[in-house]
């Protein structure tokens, strides 16, 4: 295997990653300017977004199948690309859950969570870039034990999300629409942490 081989999966990593923060900068933009007649074209892109983020992990599994050799071990491999995959995912859920209940106008608190989500992203990426010299590096460490630290912002946020919910809003409908919108966004910084310890795990065992 050439070297260009041995870096493929780092590579697809950083690809893979790149969706998740597109989704994420995508949900970060449409909070900004939030109205609810975008929603099906946010949508719509977000979809492109994670369909384009499955295609390139079905080539990473397509490629490790006919792996003699990977860098990681195979099952460290799927489970990462399912975990960044899950990320994706987990935001393309939440605008779905906005439009599955109708949900017009936007709470000031999922604009907060949003922020969380990219800043989460961002924290990804460069734990993809840094990847490939995980034996040697001192970095991935710190950037882990921030997205830690924003997952803990995120599970903070969540629980004073949910309670200002329930001390403003009387409409039973909006407060169990908002409910289930705050799991979801809760969710996503959860997928981000789950890459996160993925990552250090993969690093301990390989150390």
């Amino acid at each position: 295997m050439g070297k260009k081989e041995k870096n493929y999966y780092f590579e697809t990593f950083i690809k893979i990653v790149s969706y998740c923060h597109d989704a994420a900068e995508m949900l970060r933009d449409c909070f900004d300017n939030y109205t609810s007649i975008d929603l099906p074209k946010s949508i719509e892109a977000m979809h492109d977004i994670e369909h384009a983020a499955d295609e390139i992990k079905h080539e990473m599994m397509n490629q490790l199948v006919k792996e003699f050799l990977p860098p990681l071990e195979r099952e460290d491999i799927v489970e990462l690309a399912h975990a960044i995959d899950d990320v994706t995912d987990s935001i393309e859920d939440v605008l779905l859950g906005m439009y599955m209940s109708n949900t017009t106008e936007l709470r000031e608190d999922a604009k907060t969570f949003a922020k969380i989500i990219y800043d989460c992203c961002c924290g990804l990426q460069k734990i993809a870039a840094e990847f490939h010299n995980f034996r040697k590096s001192a970095l991935l460490r710190e950037i882990i034990v921030e997205i830690n630290r924003l997952e803990e912002d995120g599970d903070r946020l969540y629980v004073d999300a949910t309670r200002r919910l329930y001390m403003e809003e009387t409409d039973p409908i909006k407060i169990f629409a908002w409910s289930s919108i705050y799991g979801r966004l809760e969710r996503c910084c959860d997928s981000c942490e789950d890459v996160a310890d993925m990552v250090e795990q993969i690093v301990m065992k390989n150390s």
